[in-house]
């Protein structure tokens, strides 16, 4: 048990750590190859383009995590606790649509690109590997949402001022 909460509480934290600093180093190595050698490949780009997608989807399902999407607080200031919690409950439930809606059709191009065996042009690997960020975001965004709808519930329920979040701005 104690093991799901580590990962629960730090598995897009090291995602996000691995996937960066693999997009970094190997940046570093394709301009140390151009600049010093003359010389660049094609995987060292592709690597770094789907570093960058995995960082993007995985990004945004740990600022669900968080509550760290931009919005406008300024109202938030006027609500009464419940005001805000069924605020943000409002707003979880809209996302969470948007999610499975998102989640289906990012599985279904995963689907049609097995399914026909496409591959990426440099590495000639299976782009389902790659493709796989957008369903791997979603679902997790999706997992974050319940987390936060039952935190929020939890919140309207007792009375308790509810997660907002790190402020930019205070």
């Amino acid at each position: 048990m104690n093991l799901l909460r580590k990962i629960d509480r730090d598995a897009e934290r090291w995602l996000l750590l691995t996937f960066y600093v693999m997009l970094v180093i190997t940046m570093a190595v394709e301009v140390l190859r151009r600049e010093v050698f003359a010389y660049s490949s094609i995987w060292g780009e592709e690597i770094v383009r789907y570093s960058f997608i995995y960082l993007a989807w995985i990004g945004a399902a740990a600022a669900v995590k968080e509550r760290a999407h931009i919005r406008i607080d300024v109202l938030m200031h006027y609500l009464s606790p419940r005001a805000k919690a069924l605020l943000y409950i409002f707003g979880d439930i809209v996302m969470f649509v948007v999610a499975v809606i998102a989640l289906y059709w990012s599985i279904e191009t995963v689907y049609v690109s097995a399914k026909f065996g496409s591959v990426t042009d440099g590495l000639r690997i299976s782009k389902v590997w790659f493709l796989m960020a957008v369903p791997v975001g979603f679902g997790l965004m999706f997992w974050r949402l319940l987390q936060s709808f039952t935190r929020d519930l939890r919140s309207l329920r007792d009375g308790t001022a509810v997660f907002e979040g790190d402020k930019l701005f205070d």
